[in-house]
């Protein structure tokens, strides 16, 4: 089922907490209609709960790779190193890929917006 009606919206973190990221907690509780913090319909759970779970992996696959791809640049990997680091990413995306395609999602399913600091993945 693709075109998810809802994005996931993540609104209530205690930024508070996190070092560096402060100044974000006024931005994150401002003001917002009434869209729901993460929004999991009762009669589609199990694939609602899948859509944040690979979104969530995909977001930390997108990770791994920009670190890869820096440290390629920094010339801090071996030939070898880059081989098996580019191997393993594109299994990870055919995987991710192939797991949203057992629940019914496309890749475009997998994006979770984070209100005022855009869309995720």
């Amino acid at each position: 089922m693709t075109g998810h009606p809802h994005p996931f919206r993540i609104s209530e973190l205690p930024l508070r907490e996190l070092p560096g990221l402060a100044g974000l907690d006024a931005a994150m509780n401002a003001p917002r209609g009434s869209a729901p913090t993460l929004a999991i319909d009762p009669k589609n759970v199990e694939q609602d709960l899948a859509r944040l779970a690979l979104a969530l992996m995909e977001f930390l696959r997108q990770l791994m790779e920009m670190q890869a791809i820096r440290r390629m640049e920094a010339g801090s990997l071996s030939a070898e190193q880059e081989e098996v680091l580019g191997t393993t990413l594109m299994q990870a995306r055919a995987r991710i890929i192939s797991l949203a395609a057992e629940f019914g999602l496309s890749p475009g399913d997998l994006t979770i917006d984070l209100g005022p600091l855009g869309r995720l993945v």
